[in-house]
């Protein structure tokens, strides 16, 4: 039975092990740029209450704050953004976006958003919005991935035009500079 049990664990490492490979020789790092003045692609997502979502559609009418990650790791980087926004009275809706270009993470998406689900408060589900192989690309390839711990933050307008973006990691002067300017424009 010992066997069997070891058997069963080594496969599971050598899984895990080519997932990661995977993952890893699926994504191509992009070099970063600055989106301002260009329109938010319309794409389609879904969010963690599992109702499907295109933006910047959602959103029209209205300014709007969108935080994008490509990594895990990019939600320590979200997370300050999120509680410096509250902390200086943002008035605009949010959602977080997690960007996950590439096939591998498209075809373990179930998997993925059980995860984030496990480590989000169920009344935040309607503000993460996912979006997963095609549909991650053109944000992908409007922000750039390099530095990917790092969240894109940008301010879209009621035209879905994007007109505030920040890359370079959490700043207290930033977050100010972004809620005075979307509130302006409520």
């Amino acid at each position: 039975m010992a066997a069997i049990h070891s058997n069963i664990a080594q496969r599971t490492r050598w899984l895990l092990a080519i997932t990661a490979m995977l993952l890893g020789a699926c994504s191509s790092t992009l070099p970063n740029r600055d989106p301002v003045g260009e329109s938010f692609p319309r794409v389609s997502g879904e969010s963690l209450e599992g109702e499907s979502v295109t933006l910047p559609d959602a959103l029209r009418g209205q300014p709007a704050v969108l935080l994008i990650g490509y990594k895990q790791d990019t939600q320590f980087d979200i997370d300050r953004w999120l509680l410096g926004m509250a902390q200086a009275g943002l008035k605009a809706p949010l959602l977080e976006v997690p960007t996950i270009p590439g096939l591998v993470p498209s075809l373990a998406s179930g998997f993925i958003d059980d995860g984030m689900r496990s480590g989000i408060p169920r009344e935040d589900w309607s503000v993460v919005v996912t979006l997963y192989g095609s549909a991650a690309k053109p944000v992908a390839e409007l922000t750039g991935t390099e530095n990917g711990n790092n969240a894109r933050v940008m301010v879209l307008d009621a035209a879905g035009t994007i007109i505030w973006f920040h890359d370079r990691g959490y700043s207290t002067g930033k977050v100010l500079e972004l809620v005075e300017r979307t509130n302006a424009l409520q």
